[in-house]
């Protein structure tokens, strides 16, 4: 049996007396989507942004394609060419158009050609459905398609794992879907991703599995069905709960 894409093995994770990962331990294989809910504050972005090591974690370890990426002699700039980031909010930079940021990945670290990069470029920029805004700056796009040009631009190094830290959390309600409709995409292409999100209509869709996060711990994971229909713990039942009637106030 080959080993899982990505494993975290007893993870923990604080900052000064706060805990904020309390022994997580969970493993993805190639091809699945996890999506990882719960409350503000939980830990769901910490342990996103452990796993491509921009946060150390304390103890425990985590795994790549069976090798161990928080040993401290690990190529870090190589990880996070196997692991791509979509972030909350977008990390492009101004003074580049579309197609340049997509591309700057592929030149600068790839060592790719700029004629080979463009072309690439190209090909992402017309996968998250923005081929015709490729000469636009950030400044001149919505939200939505700052955030796609970031999906096009994790893509485009061609990672074995997309991490996605609350895309849809820094853009207006009515912009939320066209990023979801591309992560849905994704999903249905077979790119492994693993989601931090607020939206249960993706999670109940998209996911292979959902991961539960309260306090630093796994309380449940499961797949949708099973965490949205039939919870096996109190605290998940009250977490869906509250959301749905946020949602129903709404």
């Amino acid at each position: 049996m080959s080993d899982p894409l990505l494993r975290l093995d007893d993870v923990y994770k604080s900052y000064g007396d706060e805990r904020v990962l309390s022994g997580v331990s969970f493993e993805m294989d190639t091809g699945d989507v996890d999506v990882v809910i719960g409350p503000s504050g939980s830990g769901k972005s910490t342990m996103l942004r452990c796993v491509n090591r921009l946060t150390e974690i304390d103890s425990g370890a985590i795994y790549l394609d069976g090798e161990c990426v928080t040993d401290a002699d690990t190529d870090v700039n190589e990880l996070r060419k196997q692991v791509g980031m979509v972030f909350q909010d977008f990390n492009l930079f101004a003074h580049l158009t579309a197609l340049g940021n997509v591309t700057l990945g592929l030149r600068k670290v790839r060592g790719m050609e700029k004629s080979a990069a463009r072309e690439k470029g190209y090909e992402h920029l017309e996968q998250v459905g923005l081929l015709d805004q490729a000469d636009s700056y950030p400044a001149e796009l919505s939200g939505g398609q700052k955030q796609r040009v970031g999906i096009a631009q994790a893509l485009a190094m061609d990672p074995e794992l997309l991490l996605f830290d609350e895309p849809t959390s820094a853009l207006d309600p009515e912009l939320v879907g066209e990023v979801v409709d591309v992560m849905r995409d994704l999903a249905a292409e077979g790119i492994t991703m693993l989601v931090v999100s607020h939206e249960m209509g993706f999670a109940r869709s998209a996911a292979s599995d959902i991961v539960f996060l309260d306090g630093g711990e796994i309380v449940e994971h499961g797949p949708p069905e099973q965490l949205f229909e039939n919870p096996r713990a109190d605290r998940t039942r009250e977490f869906l709960g509250r959301l749905r009637t946020e949602h129903e106030e709404g």
